[in-house]
């Protein structure tokens, strides 16, 4: 028989009703013939009132007790989701991630997947019931729980897929697929049929949330088709896998967006050939992420070197340059708060120049400033003030026609 996983996140399983519906749709593959496996989040603002309580009892928890707080969230849901199954004439058992096989390094609060033994899930599927399993954790060597990070369920959904061999992973959730852009912002959004691993992979890391990037590159790495699909609608989403049917003459395919970008740029008064080694080996042993880096260098100017980050981590940044700041031998470093970073992805730009001109071309129309370019094959991005991001976005979005993709 087709297996199947079933992904359902907090906002699509967050009260009675909502678990109710999702327990209809997951009979209903049940009814098409299918042997399915679901993976669940916590309902609603669950982790959030979680950890907030946690702060309240105790502000420096250590974080396997934090994993072993907020993992009682979804061990909730599944109960209760496998309870409104069974209530339905379905046969069901939920699962903790540990009783699911999800066997995960030791890093707490942070885990990566290693290993997935699906023997007690397809003992149930086998028999004819649906595996309920909590998403968003698993057990190390050492029989410890820990959880997998911000998006983990959607991790653990698409590893759960993978060790049984389903034919896909469905992600439901509050919209009815992957759009072109966020259709919050820009109402003439397109929501697409199917889409590239790579392409959903460099959207997801520019800013859009629909899954989470860990996720797609598991997939992508395991050739596991992903669908998104709407919980509370009817819809078939979109179909995220390796070789996609091109639109004619659609070269971009989305536009991602992110705010609360930070600009630092350090300055010297004299090139070191060193100093650029040493500035981003000095962030990264403190975990601070670095996006854009531009270096000048020129005759005559003062050099620099400038880096994008998030605003999360602007304190830790400006912290660790200032107590290096003489084994990294610069003269001053500056700032710019209030930035955005809007790109546009597709994988047809590889074989189409001139895509980064004209988008260059839309935002000089527009009025918008460019503070830093960085580009790959499939996308180009660019910082720029947030104040000016949503008319960058409709910008762009209107310049390469994706509100015409139907």
């Amino acid at each position: 028989m087709e297996r199947v996983v079933m992904k359902f996140g907090g906002t699509s399983v967050a009260n009675e009703e909502r678990i109710e519906k999702a327990a209809s749709l997951i009979i209903e593959e049940v009814q098409n013939g299918k042997q399915v496996a679901v993976v669940v989040s916590a309902m609603g603002k669950t982790t959030d009132n979680l950890l907030s309580l946690a702060g309240e009892i105790h502000p420096d928890a250590t974080e396997r007790e934090l994993d072993m707080l907020l993992t009682t969230g979804e061990q909730v849901t599944a109960s209760l989701l496998a309870m409104a199954i069974t209530a339905k004439g379905a046969a069901a058992k939920s699962f903790t991630g540990w009783q699911a096989g999800i066997q995960t390094d030791s890093l707490h609060s942070n885990a990566r997947i290693e290993n997935v033994d699906g023997n007690k899930v397809n003992e149930t599927l086998n028999a004819g019931g649906v595996a309920v399993i909590t998403g968003f954790q698993g057990i190390d060597t050492e029989g410890e729980i820990t959880t997998l990070g911000r998006g983990g369920s959607d991790t653990s959904a698409v590893a759960v897929a993978i060790a049984i061999e389903a034919s896909s992973c469905d992600i439901y959730t509050d919209v009815e697929g992957v759009y072109t852009t966020d259709p919050r912002v820009i109402e003439e959004a397109s929501k697409l049929t199917e889409i590239s691993y790579d392409e959903m992979l460099e959207l997801a890391n520019l800013g859009a949330g629909v899954l989470h990037p860990r996720a797609i590159e598991f997939a992508k790495n395991h050739q596991m088709p992903l669908r998104v699909k709407p919980a509370h609608t009817a819809g078939q989403g979109t179909i995220i896998k390796e070789e996609i049917e091109m639109e004619t003459n659609l070269i971009v395919r989305g536009v991602a967006f992110e705010e609360d970008i930070v600009r630092i740029t350090i300055m010297y008064d004299t090139p070191y050939n060193g100093s650029l080694a040493n500035v981003f080996t000095a962030l990264a042993e403190e975990h601070v992420n670095v996006d854009i880096i531009v270096q000048t260098i020129m005759e005559g100017e003062q050099p620099s070197v400038s880096f994008s980050i998030k605003n999360e981590d602007f304190a830790k940044a400006m912290s660790v340059l200032e107590v290096n700041k003489e084994h990294l031998g610069y003269k001053r470093a500056d700032f710019e708060v209030g930035l955005a970073k809007v790109s546009i992805v597709g994988s047809g730009m590889v074989s189409n120049p001139g895509v980064a001109a004209n988008m260059f071309d839309a935002l000089r129309i527009a009025g918008i400033p460019i503070k830093m370019v960085s580009t790959s094959e499939i996308k180009v991005s660019v910082v720029i003030p947030t104040t000016q991001m949503n008319e960058a976005v409709a910008a762009l979005h209107k310049e390469f026609a994706l509100e015409q993709i139907r």
